[in-house]
């Protein structure tokens, strides 16, 4: 169909979506720490975390944000959707603002929207309503 439209034909709308989501690092955690120890995460992670948000910033936030903003500029019919978890924001306010500052440049385009979803990007649903809805209340606040 694509290879069928002439160049003074009217493309449809799109409208992509992208899910991000950078999950914390578990720290190693044994059956005997239960009840001991609830320090999930564990500071020796947090260099883990920022290490892995920095490679994934400069692989694929930084070099995609510009690219989809220069196919924004050029294709007015295109529109994109973004779902961040709160656990990309808080990491990227906290260690990649920059990235933040190039989702910022495309909401501005007037044509990125920004969906809400559970703050950890999780299944809580499944496990209880009264904690998916505060994890979408929670979720919303923060964007």
């Amino acid at each position: 169909m694509l290879k069928d439209l002439q160049q003074d034909d009217v493309m449809p709308a799109i409208c992509f979506y992208f899910q991000v989501h950078q999950p914390l690092r578990v720290r190693g955690y044994r059956v005997f720490d239960i009840g001991d120890n609830k320090d999930y995460f564990g500071e020796e992670k947090d260099g883990l975390n920022q290490e892995i948000l920095n490679k994934v910033t400069k692989k694929s936030y930084l070099p995609t944000n510009k690219l989809l903003l220069k196919l924004l500029e050029k294709h007015p019919e295109l529109s994109l959707a973004f779902s961040f978890s709160g656990l990309v924001l808080e990491q990227m306010e906290k260690n990649a603002p920059e990235v933040l500052e190039t989702f910022k440049c495309l909401i501005d385009t007037g044509r990125v929207e920004v969906l809400a979803e559970t703050y950890y990007h999780s299944l809580a649903f499944f496990y209880s309503r009264d904690e998916f809805g505060w994890q979408v209340r929670k979720h919303a606040q923060l964007v």
